[in-house]
């Protein structure tokens, strides 16, 4: 019986001494804008140990939760949550702004460089012999201090029948903010329809890296995806395709099978309510008045020919679109984006603008009719049917204004003369986005060379799934891509570029584990493009720091192209 003792004494005393402690790393993705550690001392975090943070505010016990379940995912440690707590390991503390000791009144003053709506996200992380400290000035800056903390931890193997193994965290202060307050990714679910399930997926990895706005493009010529009560057949029919090219490009060869599905407006509301929850905005987008067959084959007297038009089953640019000189396309507008705002609560609204011909209005007797009433005229630069597409944008800009949002457009919307408080989303180059921003308009950088990830990353396309390929935006050349060109603007100009979008279009992505294969980790370059200023980037660093960010993404199980170019 002796010696049983002392056999147990002695094994308490070596499991309680011989832990393997695996170090945590702060060199993740985005890279915080300050670290300044200690490397010789530590701070062992272990099972049972907890989170503290003020009971008062739900948003803040919102992200204690979430630290627990990614300090759980990624290392085993289970974290308790106990409010108020002043001893506890890991600490949430919100502080007030102050100036010359004082607190601050937060401004209500809005510049081309404004937040966008988002809450200001600076935050410190302190490690010291007390523990983890978490601060900001609001929770979104919190939020993204648990990101931090989250993907400094070491991904560690986790056996549900056995404690896990401390992480050291090495003595450290982080300062972080990020360098652009829009930092967009778009999914298109016209093309292809995704499930709610898997949006919210999608917004969680954009979370991880530090994404703040959801551009979801829910309606195009093959297909309505959003629901509009007033209108009920838009969504039941104009969702709906017979078959859908299959192959490269428009191979002629399809597959027979129809492909549809909408979203309800509740579906809508989750989606948004999910996003705010993880700190991103949704930016829906209704694509007017080009890709708009989904709704011409449901409402044909929108068109100028009258019909049949049949939701397309190819892909590219349609000559029909919606009829400039009928007065019913903007009633049916008003009352479709009536109820997106009602859904959406987005300060944006994209309305697309793109890829409008203007073909049928050249041909059309109500387009040219409204020309005239309107008195629009060509120029050098601009059709007379260039200004009616602009005369359309500005009704929905009002339309928009007097519900308190804002409209961004595709760069088209340049063509015709832009309206006053547009916002554009250059995507065929940065040229558009520089014009914009010469004549004070607002501008997001999205250029299709640096940031279209429909596109192949890898050189050879038989180590990849099949998508668009005509060009290869690889992880290093979208790294590469900065937004903010200091020849070509002044410095009050540059105020004017908001951020940077890197944009998924699905033509040839019908399934999720594609949409993350084409997404990761190609999102981990675009995040430092948005993030770090350029003194900070470094592609071989990136490189190097790349294997543990995706050992989260074995964890949390999404797809990614294993290899980086």
């Amino acid at each position: 019986m002796k010696r049983l003792t002392l056999f147990l004494l002695v094994l308490t005393a070596l499991t309680s001494v011989n832990y393997a402690a695996q170090r945590a790393d702060y060199r993740i993705i985005p890279l915080p804008k300050s670290v300044e550690a200690d490397t010789t001392h530590v701070f062992l975090l272990k099972d049972n140990m907890a989170i503290s943070y003020d009971a008062t505010k739900p948003d803040m016990a919102r992200i204690a939760q979430y630290l627990a379940v990614w300090t759980l995912e990624t290392t085993g440690l289970r974290l308790s949550l106990t409010p108020n707590n002043k001893n506890a390991a890991i600490r949430l503390t919100l502080i007030a702004a102050k100036k010359n000791g004082k607190p601050t009144k937060k401004s209500k003053k809005t510049t081309a460089s404004s937040n966008i709506g988002q809450p200001l996200e600076d935050y410190t992380l302190t490690v010291g012999q007390s523990g983890i400290l978490l601060q900001a000035n609001e929770p979104v800056g919190l939020f993204r201090a648990a990101q931090t903390l989250r993907k400094s931890l070491p991904v560690q193997a986790v056996t549900p029948s056995q404690p896990s193994d401390p992480v050291e965290l090495p003595y450290v202060r982080i300062t972080d903010s990020p360098r652009f307050s829009y930092r967009g990714v778009l999914l298109d679910c016209s093309r292809h329809f995704f499930s709610v399930d898997f949006i919210k997926q999608y917004l969680d990895v954009m979370a991880l890296h530090g994404s703040n706005q959801f551009h979801w493009h829910i309606t195009d010529d093959q297909g309505w995806r959003f629901e509009v009560k007033a209108y009920p057949k838009l969504a039941w029919e104009g969702s709906v395709r017979e078959q859908t090219v299959i192959g490269p490009g428009n191979s002629g060869i399809y597959d027979g099978q129809p492909h549809g599905g909408y979203y309800t407006q509740e579906d809508c509301r989750e989606i948004v309510r999910y996003a705010a929850e993880r700190y991103i905005n949704v930016i829906p987008e209704i694509d007017l008045p080009g890709h708009m067959m989904g709704a011409l084959h449901v409402f044909p007297n929108l068109g100028c020919k009258g019909g049949p038009y049949p939701v397309m089953t190819r892909w590219g640019v349609c000559r029909d679109v919606l009829c400039g000189g009928n007065p019913e396309t903007l009633v049916f507008l008003k009352k479709v984006l009536g109820e997106l705002c009602d859904v959406f609560p987005s300060k944006f609204i994209h309305i697309g603008g793109d890829e409008c011909p203007k073909d049928r209005w050249r041909e059309c007797p109500k387009c040219q009719a409204k020309i005239q009433e309107l008195g629009l005229k060509a120029t050098e630069k601009h059709s007379a049917e260039d200004q009616l597409q602009t005369y359309i944008n500005r009704e929905v800009e009002h339309f928009l204004n007097e519900r308190g949002r804002d409209l961004i457009g595709w760069d088209e919307i340049l063509a015709g003369g832009l309206t006053e408080g547009s916002i554009v989303m250059s995507w065929r180059g940065t040229k558009g986005g520089i014009e914009a921003a010469k004549q004070h308009h607002r501008v997001i950088m999205s250029p299709n060379v640096f940031a279209y990830i429909d596109h192949p990353q890898l050189k050879d396309v038989a180590k990849q799934p099949r998508t668009t390929g005509s060009y290869i935006v690889s992880c290093s050349k979208m790294y590469s891509f900065e937004p903010v060109i200091p020849e070509e603007l002044t410095d009050a100009e540059r105020d004017y570029i908001l951020g940077v979008q890197t944009n998924l279009w699905t033509e040839h992505v019908a399934y999720p584990e594609h949409a993350f294969y084409q997404l990761l980790p190609r999102l981990g370059a675009m995040s430092e493009v948005q993030w770090c200023s350029p003194a900070q980037k470094d592609f071989e660093d990136f490189r190097t720091r790349l294997p543990r960010l995706t050992k989260l993404y074995d964890r949390i199980g999404v797809k990614y192209c294993h290899e980086v170019e």
